[in-house]
């Protein structure tokens, strides 16, 4: 199967919990080769709110710059916890983001649910008992207003898959893949389904499809 080619249009990756753009360095370069403008988020370690400022503001500064700089809606590609952010990232200014894709994102369950809850109290400062923190993380179960992809594996291993998947709108989709948690931004199969959700043109979102050999690699993932 050959990944279509971009469009051209911004992709901005936010990469997981305590790493930095190092780690979505090849899932940056493989969109590029496909005619992409990809942008790193380029605020360092990814601490959460010690990162993005309490309030986002400064996600919020860098998704203004690039807006600012092509004019143009951005996709934005998220990792576990930079998924979560991207979706957030949405509700705060859904008029300059075209669409959302995560990988391995726990957005729709209890933070308790994964392996690194602990690891983020520590590392962002942020208890998630928090009534500020609760109250965005009721708001994340909800769909974004924008289109949005969950790509996901049961073989996680780091968070509850069952966190991972977006309820069903007629804007929402889920991709269940093979793979681990760790490994979602070099998985062929995840770079792939990627690819293919960008590939789609403004204001033309759909579904996955899965006819054909792709039905080999992926499984309609199921809604809440």
């Amino acid at each position: 199967m050959k990944a279509a080619r971009g469009d051209g249009h911004p992709v901005l990756v936010l990469p997981g919990l305590s790493t930095t753009d190092r780690s979505t360095g090849l899932l940056r370069r493989y969109l590029s080769a496909l005619g992409y403008d990809v942008y790193a988020w380029e605020l360092g370690r990814n601490l959460g709110p010690r990162a993005i400022g309490h309030q986002g503001e400064k996600l919020i500064a860098r998704l203004e710059e690039i807006h600012a700089a092509t004019g143009q809606k951005i996709t934005l590609v998220g990792h576990s916890l930079g998924g979560i952010i991207a979706r957030q990232l949405s509700r705060r200014r859904p008029d300059m983001v075209r669409q959302i894709v995560t990988l391995g994102s726990p957005f729709a369950g209890d933070p308790r649910s994964t392996n690194v809850w602990k690891i983020y109290e520590y590392l962002s400062g942020q208890r998630v008992s928090d009534p500020d923190t609760k109250a965005q993380l009721l708001e994340s179960h909800d769909a974004p207003p924008v289109p949005s992809t969950a790509i996901y594996t049961k073989g996680d291993g780091i968070v509850a898959w069952q966190s991972c998947r977006e309820p069903e709108t007629p804007t929402t989709d889920n991709i269940e893949i093979p793979g681990s948690h760790c490994g979602l931004c070099v998985n062929p199969i995840a770079l792939y389904a990627v690819a293919d959700r960008l590939a789609q043109p403004l204001g033309q979102w759909k579904r996955f499809g899965r006819s054909g050999l792709r039905a080999l690699f992926y499984r309609s993932g199921q809604f809440h």
